[in-house]
């Protein structure tokens, strides 16, 4: 089973596009890859990545929301809270509110997105989930009923 997965770890590395883009508060990893899902409620790239530890993967998906934080107001304001994908997983998300409008979300509310994942032991960070100012990045977005936020 150890080689299947460290088969499919150098598959994904060799296959996809290497992405250069920092990490919020974490530290880069060495797998990198771009690797984007087909449908914006598909979590299994979400999963798959957690699984391989890997960062800086361009994913939609979507779950609910399951606690606001305190925005991130050092440097470029940020807007946090955790969202559920499933009942093993959840993520804390870094929505840029300086270059994004703010997300009028509530605990429970279900949302879909567009964003950068980021590997972390306690599920991962989605973060660009806004529009690429310098067009050097895919563009990313949260959906709250039928309302994208970019």
């Amino acid at each position: 089973m150890k080689t299947v997965s460290f088969l499919w770890v150098c598959l994904l590395a060799l296959t996809f596009n290497a992405c250069s883009q920092g990490s919020p508060n974490t530290e880069y990893l060495p797998q990198h890859a771009a690797v984007e899902a087909t449908d914006e409620s598909d979590n299994a790239t979400i999963e798959q990545a957690f699984s391989a530890k890997l960062s800086n993967v361009q994913v939609k998906g979507s779950g609910v929301v399951s606690k606001l934080l305190p925005d991130d107001n050092k440097g470029s304001r940020h807007q946090k809270f955790l969202v559920q994908i499933s009942s093993e997983q959840s993520l804390l998300f870094t929505h840029n509110i300086d270059l994004a409008p703010r997300v009028p979300m509530k605990v429970g509310d279900k949302i879909s997105f567009n964003g950068e994942y980021v590997y972390n032991s306690k599920g991962g960070i989605i973060h660009w989930t806004h529009h690429a100012p310098q067009q050097d990045h895919e563009s990313g977005w949260i959906m709250l009923d039928g309302e994208q936020y970019q």
